[in-house]
């Protein structure tokens, strides 16, 4: 009897310290619209298994790839280094450059140069001969906390994000069950150096990229499930709407191709616990003070989708059993093929347009993300 005693008093004291504490974070109520049924072009499928695996278990969580006009492949890792697998994709990748922080998302501009959003340095430039110059860290007083997104224009205008003004990548998940406004999408001028914040109070900020006709930008605000269009020209220049609403899990990079299909690379499924967290902001306080492994998270699913210019979804590509192709955070389109990055695997996917099911044709072989 006394040793029960001893053991409720210590699990007394353990959930008073436990209910105590103060919480990471000031949630914010959200009601989530319903998800979207999965069917159609959203029916289960496993095409994303048709893919080939490229450096399996060498790679340290590749969230993002880009190529360059000699078909070599880049991406960055959980350690910092920029890697680069030669235009076979057969050899070894190879370490490059280290950035000295966490490199996430990468882009070629029309001067060789990978534009690099590092989620802890800001935006980086790294010269053909491996040279990495900051190019800005900061907008309007406000520095970066988790530079994510980026994307080239045809004029050399650079468009990027930066998630969470508030939390780092390593507490990245606290920042999208908070529910609050901390991200923003940022333009850079590299002939004058400006940087611009073109719209704030976005929710955790990710993938970005710029249309085909250069008027406009697609952003994806994650944990809200849906994409932004921005307009950069036109009678709408400056504003933004809603482009894809409630998809059927989170956003995260964004890629174009020529014939103007958006890829949207989505890490997960979207979760009914973290929806039902929404609804109760106080008890996604209570769960942000629990270890991050008890935290709700990604699920093991792999999926991506293709939209056309209006929003709506044409193909998806999926691998319900998620130990294939899972957590995918990156679809991008080079030289006609589709080549997928993960920030919670070790290895990247690679599939030829040809073989997607739903598109009209497959897509002319380009250079690099240009």
């Amino acid at each position: 009897m006394k040793w029960l005693l001893i053991l409720l008093l210590i699990v007394f004291l353990l959930l008073g310290s436990f209910l105590l504490s103060p919480s990471p974070i000031d949630s914010h109520g959200w009601q989530p619209p319903s998800p979207p049924a999965l069917s159609g072009a959203l029916s289960p499928n496993e095409r994303l298994r048709l893919s080939d695996i490229l450096a399996r278990g060498q790679l340290e969580h590749p969230e993002d790839t880009a190529m360059d006009d000699q078909g070599r492949l880049y991406t960055g890792t959980a350690d910092g280094w920029i890697m680069r697998l030669e235009a076979d994709s057969e050899s070894d990748p190879q370490r490059w450059v280290e950035t000295g922080g966490r490199p996430l998302g990468l882009v070629f501009d029309h001067n060789g140069n990978l534009i690099v959003a590092d989620a802890e340095r800001g935006l980086l430039e790294v010269s053909p001969a491996g040279e990495v110059r900051m190019l800005t860290r900061e907008a309007e007083g406000l520095p970066f906390r988790l530079t994510d997104g980026v994307d080239v224009a045809p004029d050399g205008m650079i468009y990027f994000t930066d998630a969470s003004s508030r939390h780092s990548l390593a507490d990245h998940q606290l920042d999208m069950l908070a529910m609050r406004p901390n991200g923003r999408l940022l333009s850079h001028n590299p002939a004058t150096g400006r940087t611009r914040v073109l719209l704030r109070n976005l929710y955790f900020a990710n993938g970005v990229v710029v249309s085909p006709g250069a008027d406009f930008l697609l952003v994806a605000e994650t944990p809200r499930y849906r994409l932004l269009r921005f307009w950069l020209t036109g009678p709408k220049q400056g504003q933004a709407e809603v482009f894809a609403d409630n998809l059927p899990g989170f956003p995260d990079n964004l890629d174009v191709d020529r014939r103007g299909r958006y890829w949207v690379a989505l890490p997960s499924l979207r979760q009914p616990g973290l929806d039902f967290l929404h609804r109760h902001p106080w008890l996604k306080d209570l769960v942000a003070r629990l270890p991050e492994s008890l935290r709700p998270g990604a699920g093991h699913y792999g999926l991506v989708l293709a939209l056309d210019g209006e929003g709506n979804v044409i193909t998806s590509l999926q691998d319900t059993r998620g130990d294939y192709l899972w957590g995918l955070t990156s679809a991008r389109v080079h030289n006609g093929e589709l080549f997928f990055g993960s920030l919670y695997s070790k290895r990247l996917g690679r599939l030829p347009l040809s073989a997607v099911p739903g598109l009209e044709e497959a897509e002319s072989p380009r250079t690099g993300n240009l």
